[in-house]
Order: structure tokens, then sequence, then C-alpha cells
């Protein structure tokens, strides 16, 4: 079995998930904000050449028109930069990723150069244009912008919930997975209100119009507020979706999970709130103060969801397909008898700070195995996470990693690996000194292996409510 080794970037004490979740959040936003806006600017061109709305047109053709260039111009270019970044810290998962859908990438890139092109040619024509070929190019520009996100959302909801592409490896059957279409509708409700509030924003920064203008044009965007009131059915449909352990992890398993869940849904439903009582009491000013508030608390609730997203997929980053750490499920009792660093050619940055050769090895098991989702002593450091453990502790624990850490992959490498990562974390806890002995006691490593046995190759199992399999054989 030839695993693929790819040499990883190291962003030294900031975390790599870290790296990638900051960067994606405000992807994530933006483009949304893109999505949202085209269809908003739609709705206001209908009411403007409708003569519902004499104030629409002035807004479709200023700042907010603009406002929505820049938006997806920005939302392409952190698009590339979570490529990038998601290539350099782990490419196994992107490769798998492109691998099984890459018609539906070569589809989505389709509708997101439409989109860029009919955006931007209504930003250059627009003004010049008459109704019906104003509306039509704004309908271009949101169809595919909608249909770039229905893409994209099958592949990331295909993360979490792989549905029948586990038994079948059917592209289709991984696509429209079952949390698809409840994924599918939450973001939309959640780009329109996101475009609304950006509107409000804009509305009140116009140095141009009254007081009574802006009024009207904010009771128009504040319709797109009104789809915030399915938020809690769509959370609920959502989380029937997801696998039970997940949910698990949500109610109290992990605490960072429960924790941003829970700061995600009082976002949300302050925000929910707020708009139903703007909506439902027509005489409520929104001012730009309230609008840019607003907007913000979209973004923190948009961040506490994102992280939620990734953090539930926990072991895996692929469920049941691929782990947080790029090494496949049927790959770990090969690596447990041959050494999961044995054959990875690339060298250690840091070899000639570090005073053995166990502590060597060490360092590329930690690279390999760890140091996608921890850092030695910075963010989510092992470090300080390990400091009161005794190395027999330590030992133990890794050996039984699913059973200690349910959303945590199983250990995949020898006893001698095992206990070579334990003297690297060690030695780092002893404040890196320039003598460090080797340890290669057989009880010891009889020990670790007997542990490895015992806790077997599976993935752990987070409390559901039921009996729970706590990591061994399943």
């Amino acid at each position: 079995m030839d695993l693929p080794y790819y040499p990883i970037n190291d962003f030294g004490p900031l975390m790599k998930g870290l790296a990638i979740g900051g960067l994606g959040i405000i992807h994530v936003f933006l483009a949304q904000f893109a999505i949202g806006g085209g269809m908003l600017l739609c709705y206001l061109q209908w009411l403007a050449q409708t003569g519902r709305c004499r104030q629409a047109r002035a807004f479709v053709d200023g700042y907010f028109k603009v406002l929505v260039l820049v938006s997806f111009v920005l939302g392409a270019v952190t698009g590339v930069g979570m490529w990038f970044t998601t290539i350099q810290v782990s490419p196994r998962t992107i490769g798998m990723m492109v691998d099984e859908f890459h018609w539906i990438w070569a589809i989505e890139w389709t509708f997101f150069s439409l989109e860029v092109t009919a955006g931007y040619c209504f930003y250059r024509y627009g003004k010049r244009l008459n109704d019906s070929s104003r509306m039509a190019l704004l309908s271009l520009y949101a169809t595919a912008a909608w249909f770039s996100l229905f893409w994209i959302n099958g592949i990331l909801s295909w993360q979490l919930t792989p549905g029948g592409w586990t038994e079948t490896g059917h592209v289709w059957a991984g696509f429209f997975n079952p949390s698809f279409f409840p994924s599918l509708i939450f973001r939309t409700v959640t780009s329109m209100a996101i475009a609304a509030f950006a509107a409000c924003l804009v509305i009140n920064l116009m140095p141009e119009g009254n007081r009574e203008d802006r009024t009207i044009l904010l009771r128009k965007a504040a319709h797109f507020l009104a789809p915030l009131g399915l938020m809690p059915l769509l959370g609920v449909w959502y989380f029937a979706t997801i696998p039970a352990d997940s949910r698990a992890y949500v109610m109290g398993g992990s605490a960072a999970m429960t924790l941003f869940m829970s700061l995600a849904v009082l976002v949300s439903f302050l925000i929910g709130a707020y708009s139903l009582l703007a909506l439902l009491k027509r005489t409520m000013y929104m001012n730009g103060a309230t609008s840019l508030l607003l907007l913000a608390l979209t973004l923190v609730a948009t961040a506490g969801g994102e992280f939620v997203r990734e953090g539930v997929r926990k072991p895996y980053t692929v469920r049941m397909a691929l782990y947080s750490n790029s090494i496949r499920p049927d790959e770990i009792e090969h690596l447990r008898r041959v050494g999961s660093v044995t054959n990875d050619p690339y060298p250690l940055l840091e070899a000639e700070e570090l005073p053995n050769e166990q502590l060597r090895l060490g360092a590329k098991v930690y690279r390999f195995q760890c140091s996608i989702c921890h850092t030695t002593s910075g963010v989510n450091g092992l470090k300080e996470l390990t400091h009161a453990w005794s190395p027999e502790q330590k030992r133990l624990m890794i050996a039984q990693l699913q059973r200690t850490k349910p959303f945590m992959p199983p250990f995949a490498g020898s006893a001698e690996e095992l206990e070579a990562l334990v003297q690297y974390l060690q030695w780092h806890g002893e404040g890196q000194p320039d003598d460090w002995p080797e340890t290669h006691d057989e009880e010891v490593l009889a020990q670790i292996q007997q542990w490895l046995d015992e806790a077997g190759t599976q993935a752990g199992q987070a409390h559901t409510g039921d009996v729970a399999n706590s990591g061994g054989e399943q």
C-alpha cells in the first residue's frame, strides 16, 4: 500500500485549521452577500420598472451595484485563497474532492464565469439599457450566482453526509446527500438576509435623498428579511439529517462545538427577532448604526455556523472516507504494522535542533498525524494540552486516542512511533533541553502495542443517547 505523502507547510504558532477557517468565513460571507445582492438587485429593478418604487432605480444604479461588484470580486479572490491554503495544508482532501466531483466543479466554474461576466456587464452598461435588458442581465447574474452556490453546496454537504456514495461511489448519490436541501435553503435565506442588512447600511449612507425616500427603500429591502422566520425549522431539519455522533458533539459532546453553536443560535435569534419586529412595525426606522450592527452580527453568526459545520465532521474531513489528518480508515491497520512515516521522503526543517533520532521520528509523526489540528506550543498546542499528563498517561491516551477523544482519529502508527511522539512531547514540555536520552524499553513498547490492539483501528463514537461504542472494533 503506497501512501501519498505531501510537503506540508508550517504556520508556526497558528493552527493550520484556523488559517483555513478564518479565510473560509470571510469567503463564505462575501460569496453569500454576492448571491443575495444579485437577488435583491433583481427585486429592486422589478419594483422600479413596474412603478412600485421610483427610488429603487437610483439605488440599483448607485452604490449598492458597486458593493455587489466588490463583493463578488473579493469573494473570487478569497475563493482562490481558499484553494491555495487548503492545498498547502490538506492536499489529499482537496484531491479527493476534485477527483470525485471534477465535472461538478467544472459546471460550478462555468456558472461562476457567467456570474462574473453578467455582473460586470451590468456594472459597465446597465444605465444605457432599457428595463427589459436590465432585468435580463440582472436575472442572469442572480441565477448564475445562486447555481454556483447550488453546486458548491452539494460538495460541501457531501463531506459530512455522503449518503449513498459511501456504498456505491456514485457521484449523484454523494451530491444529493441527506443534508443537501436543508443546507441549500439555509444558505439561500442567509444570503438574502446579508444582502438586506448591507442594503440598509448603504441606504443610510447615501448622500442624496431625504428621510422619506430612505424609509421607502429600507422597507423594500427589509422584505428580504421575511424568510428568516424559517430559520428555526431549517435548523431542525438540518440537524435531523446529520449523523447522530455529530449532533452529540453540538449537544455537549464537545465544549467548543456547543459554545459556538449556542453563539450562532443566540445571534441568529436576535437578528431574526429584530428583523421580524421591523417588518411588523412599519413605523420602525433602521438607521446606519443599527444596520451596521446587524450586518456585523450576521458575520458572527456565519463564523459560528461555519465553525460548527467544519467541527462536527470530526474525526473525518470526508465522513467514513478520509480522516482529518488525511489518512483513510482502511490504511490504519497497515500503518500500525509498517509505521506511518517510514516512507515519508520530506526532511524536517528543525532536524538539527532535535537531540536524537527518536525525537526526529517523533517530529515526523507529529507533522504527519497531528499538525493539521494542533501546534506544538501555539494555538491548540499539544504542549499545553498534555502538560499535566505523565509519560505513561501520554502513551495510554494516544494509543487509545479514539476513546480518549472520539472526535479524533485513531493513532495510525507503530508502537515505536507512538513512543517517539511521547518523547517529542515530553522534550517540548521540559523546555527543549540540548540533551535527551532515547527510550527503547521493550516492556513499554509491548504495553503500548497492547493498548493499540485494545483500541482497534476503527473510529470512536460520541455518546448519542444510546449505548455507544467508545472506540473499539465496530
